[in-house]
């Protein structure tokens, strides 16, 4: 098969068949090519526009099909036009014309199929039954979201779900599953999680973090049927062995298919294992038909993933354009996106090269498994798999097909004595997979086009711009080639200040600043912005240790601070008061109950062992605030940049195996640090023993209980990128625990920059752990009296801040939903009744009517 002879002066109408992510890069990409002459049309079958599908769990976490959608600049382009919803049925080769399910029509020139994939069904018994679910576009999730709510209203109960296929996809499916409330199982046919990606041990060890997180895990199972209820849902799965897994819901992950059936009936050649048959130029055997993304069949196979994807829109953009790019072949590096478990695979991940040799780090009980797959001469990087920490991810897959350059046991063991790549990579090495950036392209954006970091970079390349996991590796490229230029990098805070945080920091500490107009009038310019005044307000409260909302430091403050809560979707708001160590008396649980019940607001409780209070109107949180203070509780700070909370086990005073009062030192320590703002979050755990209950080593204080003292864990975080936290000192006392953890809460808050984390904070410590500990217990840097008496200064001033405002009738001015009619309620606040408590109500429900308004069927009862 040759490419085809299409070119810009001889067609200049090109009709895409698919709206999808793909179509969408594609279009983007032809658009960036100057003077394009083409007339681009898309047409596409879902009721939208193209949106995120690689970020699709993330609907279940809050974000919204708007929030998902892709750029839509490209199509406000005058030469292009988006017809969504309107399917298309017929393709006329002969004609060169398409037919639409509504009878519209449309001629080409070129015509693109990037129709993609459908999600299998296995052929058995009931797979459609109600209560069983694809999981591949938002009507799939909205419908799996209904249907959980209703089941397990009418059910009384959580609904079991099931979910068939251990894929990264099934994963992800369920976990959203979970956080919908469902209990849930994954069943499996292979003989571990993700067999297509990991090896049996790194699948095993993947086995235990998922049955971790409290789901089920059934391997080597096949199911052969699903067994209705008497009314025709969903009541369990039935296997070879005539064994049962009861469920009320189904979601089939089993693999998607090839969306070739148009193709197929045009007859374009296409394998018989499904796919449109293309050559390295995304070309058909028809001359005037391409094929892009999992629709598209090259060199024998078809790969439901997005990068590929995008490599084949960027080839065939360039060849539209009389280019000559070529399609490398698949790159099938994945990274499972589900929170709390950290996944990997890249290169030959199986080691299927012949001779290959295997490096492999384990740790089954500390939950990971790390393993390189190099060349016979063990000098050359073939692939890897990661499992529990797939943090060296970013720095290790560009590196795929070059030399490793070090011992591979030091890239796998933890502090094993030798740096990740940090931007020496070859000009050829891909950084960024879903966009095929190479290192090469990145340092070109740098030193010919003026790109001066990661986010210009972004804009230029598109690297960073889909998954996000090759930030790290952009901004240590980006880092390396301005100092190669003889350029600094800049570290200024933003446009109005030219100095880093940590110097501003500084800065402010020594000419005892107390305002940030003074700040900005001695060290920088203007009038600053949404990035300065929020971080001059967090350095302002910790050095001065006024409230949040005295004098000027109320304007200073985002959304949530400027209240004190946390705005949700809605427009309400959220109230968490603080209940350290997780302990609250049975008196304090009634009084929230009881709150909660007269205010109409959903209760849930959260992962950090308190109790989170869900849709209150912003002129109900001094209502709401006053009873909670009158009850003994204060603010829980959930809204700020500073400690939220010290989560624990019951410790020895409950616990056979604890060793140490783990209640007791937790309570202490959240005592101790709250109202301490930081330019991060922090979070504290302590558990009672080794077994680590409060997930310690996933904070950014972690304190485990041995016989002999405290041992002392820094740096860890759950999040997109989960980390460990390292090991900082063992057998620590009562007193040495709490002056270390103050030292490094202090060194911390001085040193970090804007918004970053104490994970990346201690990875890009200046002497690694050793350093630390240095200035921590040595004093090394002559600096520890003064951490030791800012702490001091913080405890001795610590004040409640909703205590407080509650005195002040000037702050509680600001808690009204409109100035001119205080004590009116906002009324787009709109709610519906789920499992005996109050959501918000989605748009559908809002047009139904079905709803209750706030302010009148949820009016207070007091």
């Amino acid at each position: 098969m040759s490419p085809a002879p299409v070119t810009p002066t001889s067609a200049r109408r090109i009709v895409v068949v698919g709206a999808g992510m793909v179509a969408h890069r594609f279009v983007e990409s032809l658009l960036a090519r100057q003077d394009t002459p083409w007339q681009i049309t898309v047409l596409g079958d879902e009721p939208r526009g193209p949106y995120d599908r690689v970020g699709l769990t993330s609907y279940f976490a809050g974000k919204s099909a708007d929030d998902l959608e892709l750029d839509a600049a490209p199509f406000a382009d005058p030469r292009v036009e988006l017809v969504t919803g309107d399917r298309v049925t017929f393709i006329d080769r002969d004609g060169r014309k398409v037919w639409t399910q509504s009878r519209a029509s449309y001629d080409y020139d070129a015509l693109v199929l990037a129709t993609g994939s459908y999600a299998a069904r296995p052929a058995i018994d009931g797979a459609r039954l109600d209560g069983c679910f694809v999981y591949r576009t938002i009507e799939d999730l909205e419908a799996i979201e209904s249907f959980v709510e209703s089941r397990a209203a009418e059910l009384g109960r959580p609904v079991r779900g099931t979910v068939v296929g251990g894929g990264l996809l099934g994963l992800e499916a369920a976990g959203a599953l979970q956080g919908l409330g469902a209990d849930c199982t994954v069943i499996h046919s292979g003989t571990h999680l993700l067999s297509a990606q990991i090896d049996r041990s790194g699948g095993e060890v993947l086995g235990r973090l998922i049955r971790a997180r409290g789901i089920g895990v059934r391997c080597e199972s096949r199911t052969t049927r699903i067994a209705p209820t008497a009314t025709g849902q969903v009541a369990a799965l039935e296997f070879p062995d005539g064994s049962y897994e009861e469920a009320d819901v189904v979601i089939f992950t089993v693999g998607v298919r090839p969306n070739d059936a148009l193709a197929r009936e045009a007859g374009i050649d296409s394998h018989a294992h499904g796919g449109v048959l293309i050559d390295d130029a995304c070309a058909t055997a028809d001359p005037f038909v391409y094929a892009i993304g999992e629709v598209a069949n090259y060199d024998g196979r078809s790969v439901g993933l997005v990068a590929p994807g995008y490599a084949m829109a960027e080839v065939l953009a360039d060849r539209l354009s009389g280019g000559a790019a070529v399609f490398p072949g698949y790159d099938e590096s994945t990274k499972l996106k589900l929170s709390g478990v950290d996944v990997a695979s890249f290169g030959d991940a199986m080691a299927s090269t012949p001779n290959a040799l295997d490096v492999v780090y384990a740790d089954p009980i500390g939950g990971v498994y790390k393993k390189l797959v190099l060349s016979d001469d063990a000098s050359t990087l073939l692939g890897g798999v990661l499992v529990g920490d797939a943090s060296a991810y970013g720095s290790l897959r560009p590196l795929v097909g070059g030399a490793l350059g070090a011992d591979p046991a030091a890239y796998l063991v933890p502090a094993g004595g030798v740096e990740p790549p940090t931007g020496d990579l070859p000009d050829e090495a891909i950084v960024c997979s879903c966009s095929s950036v190479s290192a090469g392209r990145i340092r070109e954006a740098v030193r010919d086009e003026g790109c001066a970091d990661a986010d210009a970079v972004k804009v230029c390349t598109r690297a960073g711009a889909t998954c996000g996991s090759c930030i790290p590796m952009v901004k240590k490229l980006v880092g390396k080639e301005l100092l190669a230029q003889g350029k600094t990098l800049s570290n200024a805070l933003c446009e109005h200040f030219d100095m880093s945080r940590r110097q501003l920091f500084d800065a402010i500490r020594v000419a005892e600043i107390t305002t940030f107009s003074d700040t900005i009038e001695r060290f920088g310019r203007g009038r600053g912005c949404d990035v300065c005044k929020p971080t001059v307000a967090s350095i302002l409260s910790g050095l001065v240790g006024t409230h949040v909302l005295d004098g000027e430091n109320a304007t200073l403050q985002d959304t949530n601070d400027h209240v004190m809560a946390n705005m949700q979707k809605d427009g309400s708001y959220s109230v968490v008061p603080r209940m350290p160590g997780g302990e609250v008396t049975p008196e304090g649980l009634v009084a929230i109950g009881e709150i909660a019940r007269d205010y109409g607001l959903y209760t849930k409780l959260t992962g950090a062992q308190r109790i989170d209070m869900f849709g209150a109107r912003l002129e109900q949180l001094p209502l709401i605030w006053e009873r909670l203070v009158d009850a003994g509780f204060e603010s829980g700070q959930a809204y700020g940049k500073s400690l939220r909370t010290v989560k624990s086990c019951v410790g020895s005073t409950w616990c056979r195996f604890g060793v140490q009062d783990a209640v007791g030192m937790a309570i202490r320590l959240e005592l101790r640090y709250r109202g301490l703002r930081s330019p991060h979050k922090l979070k504290v755990g302590v558990s009672g023993c080794a077994r680590e209950c409060a997930e310690a080593r996933g904070k950014d204080v972690g304190v485990i209980a041995s016989e002999n003292g405290w041992n002392m864990y820094v740096g860890g975080n759950g999040g997109f990128t989960p980390r460990h936290a390292d090991l900082l000192a063992e057998g620590l006392s009562d007193d040495e625990l709490i002056r270390a953890i103050d030292r490094f809460f202090m060194y911390y808050i001085r040193t970090a920059d804007r918004l970053q984390r104490t994970a990346p904070w201690v990875v890009d410590l200046e002497g690694g752990m050793d350093g630390l500990r240095e200035v921590i217990f040595d004093d090394s840097l002559g600096i520890c009296d003064d951490l030791d008496a800012a702490m001091a200064r913080h405890v001795d001033s610590y004040e409640d801040e909703w205590a407080a405002t509650l005195k002040d009738p000037e702050k509680l001015r600001r808690f009204h939903s409109f100035v001119n009619a205080p004590a009116t309620p906002d009324p787009s606040l709109a709610y519906v009744a789920e499992r005996g408590q109050m959501r918000p109500a989605s748009a559908e429900e809002r047009e139904s009517g079905a709803v209750l308004i706030a302010g009148t069927t949820l009016e207070v009862r007091r």
